[in-house]
């Protein structure tokens, strides 16, 4: 049996993060003329340690640390000189790095904080970030100057889409840096992407994708991938395990978020957002316990006061409280203004020195919120569990992460619980839990009863009342009567249905802890305050759980594998969420990585095995401009 003949693509990674770019790219394949072509991975490059640890897990091949800042860009970045031994990354660090191999294929993904939407434009246009930014113009000038001598065939660049806007001077200086080495460049129109239609995600991830070509080592167009249709959210993790599962590892705990948060979450209908609340009717939607009477009660001025007892607290179980008439608060002599609310479209009162709304400082209802610049659209969104999910970043739940509408939480009863056999039909399956609650385990016995019976079957005569006749009949299913005997004083045991209270020792523990045949409950005083952190299940109207997404659902969303290489659940460098999070939010989607990888390895795999023409009904990614084809003969001038 012939084998087709391997080509190999070496690859390196700059600012490579956790290495899901190189992940997705390992498992492309090109095939051209029935000769294969693969990527191999010959380094990472990151200023991060656990990035490059990541990078190490995720691919198995080596990572180096390497910081790509100039001296001066340092120290705008970090605000202070770097340590002693510190020192500019030269070209001929990368490619000593590389062990003197020359990559065919050089994949960048620059930081992209100061070009990103969800930073102010202030801070954008700060020292600090553009010092951030200026380090993807020099990861194109090292590739570039390392690499001088044997140029890679492919130089492919991605980022946020507004790096277009905050950073068009930028991208006009790579433009001219990699065309004076030349490169042709993709066309403007084919910049911006989305990654999952690309990899076929449960999300819509818009990325700039910038993609250059050397024509004499890549002579052939570039064609984009084929889009794929988007997943829901629900096809990414429904098969996956409930949140806070221990077989799933520690980065599918679920977030722990304030009482209140989860309140809001639960009132927000799925696939809205923190907008909706401001249409909410508080009179609607409340959370209240119901105290005993007069608990909060206030007692009739005119009148004489309850009992005076040892719990005369407003929240006690006595009226405790008194409108009092001699307050100074009326029309007369007492300032309009005192916690007035001004229209926010009408005129405001005099202005006063007053700074508090209690002594006559106004309140305004300020509508702008909604219109506020910056806010980032995911803010509290709810993502319906059958609809494809929005971009996943590496923000924290509150600050742009996505939650769920899970309705997995229902408890559904199976579709045989309390299931009734008929008598005369065939069985169901029999299965180990033959429980009338959990399977039809109950039948319709049709034998008890008999044509002829005895109209006092299972008949309970009254005590105070004549019987009907006596037969010898001794069962009382066929006729003996019954009797309801009250001699017998039979009363409730004690305990039955107590509750224990919360600050004393419990009654004694019986082998039936139900609260039916003794005191098996407690009044529990936990109840959550609006900013205690948790994990509260609130099942909205639409009766699902209203729940963020756990880290490694975030992952699963990005086409992250769940499991280790050992087949262990997924565990990223680090220790927290933040970091985790950031990694996932930063990462590109292997899937869509491996799909840009496989349209790669077509158009270079073309060039080494002598590629002539071809006709395609793909739209053309990275093709040459006009004079580059007339100047190689491709074209003839009009």
């Amino acid at each position: 049996m012939l084998r087709a003949q391997i080509y190999e693509n070496k690859v390196i990674h700059l600012c490579c993060g956790a290495g899901m770019a190189a992940f997705g790219m390992q498992k492309s394949i090109g095939e051209y003329k029935g000769a294969v072509g693969r990527f191999r991975t010959l380094k990472g490059f990151d200023v991060d340690p656990l990035a490059c640890e990541d990078f190490e897990m995720m691919t198995g091949a080596p990572a180096v640390r390497m910081d790509f800042f100039s001296w001066q860009d340092y120290i705008d970045f970090h605000g202070k000189e770097p340590p002693e031994g510190w020192r500019e990354v030269t070209p001929d660090d990368i490619y000593e790095a590389t062990g003197g191999e020359y990559p065919d294929t050089v994949f960048i993904s620059g930081p992209c904080k100061g070009f990103s939407g969800l930073l102010p434009r202030k801070a954008a246009e700060s020292k600090k970030y553009q010092a951030l930014n200026r380090l993807t113009l020099r990861c194109i000038y090292l590739t570039l100057k390392a690499f001088e001598l044997n140029l890679p065939g492919i130089i492919i660049f991605e980022n946020v889409p507004r790096i277009r806007t905050r950073g068009a001077e930028l991208l006009k200086e790579i433009r001219r840096m990699l065309k004076s080495f030349g490169y042709e460049i993709v066309h403007k129109e084919n910049e911006i992407h989305d990654c999952g239609e690309i990899g076929g995600l449960g999300q819509s991830r818009k990325r700039f994708l910038l993609l250059a070509r050397q024509p004499d080592k890549v002579p052939a167009f570039v064609y984009k991938p084929p889009k794929l249709p988007l997943k829901t959210v629900g096809d990414i993790i429904g098969p996956m395990p409930l949140p806070d599962d221990p077989a799933a590892g520690p980065m599918h705990r679920m977030p722990r978020l304030q009482w209140k948060t989860w309140v809001r979450l639960a009132l927000i209908p799925a696939g809205g957002d923190w907008r909706d609340l401001q249409n909410i009717n508080p009179e609607q939607y409340r959370i209240e316990h119901e105290p005993r009477k007069s608990t909060f009660g206030v007692m009739d001025w005119e009148e004489p006061s309850g009992t005076v007892t040892g719990n005369m607290r407003p929240g006690g179980s006595t009226a405790a409280a008194i409108p009092d008439p001699r307050m100074t608060l009326n029309a007369d002599s007492t300032h309009k203004t005192i916690y007035r609310v001004s229209r926010y479209d009408e005129p405001a009162n005099t202005v006063t020195g007053a700074f508090r709304p209690n002594n006559g400082a106004t309140v305004i209802p300020d509508p702008r919120l909604q219109a506020c610049e910056g806010k980032h659209p995911a803010v509290y969104r709810v993502v319906k569990f059958d609809e494809t999910g929005p971009c996943v970043t590496g923000t924290r739940f509150g600050s742009g992460a996505p939650a769920i509408s899970d309705p997995r939480f229902n408890c559904k009863m199976y579709p045989d619980s309390y299931g009734v056999q008929k008598w005369d039909e065939s069985g169901v399956t029999i299965r180990g839990n033959m429980q009338v609650m959990a399977s039809r385990a109950s039948i319709s016995d049709p034998r008890i009863t008999r044509e002829k019976g005895f109209s006092n079957k299972y008949q309970v005569g009254e005590w105070d009342k004549h019987a009907t006749t006596v037969t010898g009949i001794q069962d009382i299913q066929a006729g003996a009567q019954s009797i309801p005997d009250p001699r017998f004083g039979c009363t409730v045991r004690n305990g039955t249905m107590g509750v224990t209270q919360w600050d004393e020792p419990a009654k004694t523990v019986i082998g039936s802890a139900d609260v039916h045949a003794g005191t098996a409950a407690v009044a529990d005083p936990r109840i959550p305050a609006d900013n205690e952190s948790g994990v509260y299940v609130i099942i909205a109207e639409d009766g699902t759980w209203h729940r963020p997404l756990t880290t490694l659902e975030l992952a699963a969303l990005q086409s992250i594998p769940l499991t280790m290489p050992d087949g262990s659940p997924l565990v990223l460098a680090g220790k927290s969420d933040a970091r985790w999070r950031e990694a996932i939010g930063n990462a590109v989607p292997p899937a869509a990585a491996q799909a840009m990888g496989n349209q790669i390895l077509v158009a270079w795999m073309a060039g080494k095995l002598g590629w002539e023409w071809e006709l395609s009904n793909q739209e053309i990614w990275v093709k040459q401009d006009e004079e580059s084809a007339i100047e190689r003969g491709l074209l003839c001038r009009s």
